[in-house]
């Protein structure tokens, strides 16, 4: 690498280094706050360290406000959001890459065309549709719709289906396996890098989803940890830590697995724009 080259190289890493720590300034700033005094987090000069370091507000949170309750509420809505997702935009991909059908092109088309739509167009509808079933104040309108695929994860799944090789298909079929043993015995086992970000991203989606939640649920006992940190101000009486120690438990477990999963989620998402 010549002279001219190594100095951009140091600048661009430069750059980059710098943004990465403004980035991180409010990630410190809300672990610092969190384990404060009550009532210290906004002295002047501000302080950047905690002293002394209160690991009761975790406590507190995890359960005088009932933050116990709103993980595992939490937890059980992804999980199944998670599986119903992946599962139903894997077989709508499958059907759709490899079945030839009358009508399979205007079905596409029409699938990629919800996407355009704004999701506060089909918000009213869709509650008095569950108001009318009794959904209302149950996880149901939060899980039973994943089950129904997802526009952007049949797309990313059909993308990376399109880039398979066809023959893997033919000389199974020829070999006796049918569609179904087909799609679970080969094209699963090597689509795990597109099922793999699809799983980051309908992980993401579902851990920080706060309208949802706000607009279907009122019995304290079935929020999800984003709409009990929501109300959590109100509940403590606005003290600052409290509300910064919940905000780190809901966001580490999503720094977790975007950490874990890093490698599949950037190999599945550059894979699924090879092949129209």
């Amino acid at each position: 690498m010549n002279k001219p080259n190594a100095m951009l190289h140091g600048i661009a890493y430069l750059v980059l280094g710098g943004g990465a720590l403004i980035m991180l300034v409010p990630f410190f700033w809300m672990i610092s706050t969190s384990l404060m005094q009550a009532g210290t987090e906004l002295s002047l000069p501000p302080k950047l360290l905690p002293n002394p370091i209160v690991w009761n507000n975790y406590a507190k949170v995890w359960t005088e406000v009932h933050f116990v309750r709103y993980t595992l509420n939490s937890i059980g809505v992804t999980v199944v959001d998670l599986i119903g997702t992946v599962a139903s935009c894997a077989l709508v991909a499958y059907g759709l890459a490899f079945f030839q059908f009358r009508g399979r092109n205007l079905i596409f088309i029409s699938m990629l065309g919800t996407m355009m739509l704004p999701s506060q167009i089909t918000m009213i509808p869709t509650y008095f549709i569950w108001k009318t079933l009794g959904g209302l104040d149950t996880f149901y309108p939060l899980v039973l719709r994943s089950f129904l695929g997802s526009a952007f994860g049949i797309f990313l799944l059909h993308q990376f289906f399109k880039t398979l090789p066809r023959e893997l298909y033919d000389a199974a079929y020829v070999d006796g396996a049918n569609p179904w043993k087909i799609f679970y015995k080969i094209y699963l086992p090597l689509s795990k890098p597109a099922l793999s970000a699809l799983a980051v991203f309908t992980f993401i989606s579902a851990w920080n989803n706060t309208l949802e939640p706000l607009i279907y649920l009122q019995n304290k006992k079935l929020y999800t940890l984003p709409l009990g940190l929501l109300f959590l101000k109100n509940e403590v009486d606005n003290k600052m830590t409290l509300v910064m120690a919940g905000a780190v438990i809901t966001v580490i477990p999503v720094m977790l697995v975007f950490s874990f999963a890093q490698k599949y989620f950037i190999q599945g998402i550059a894979s699924t724009g090879l092949k129209g």
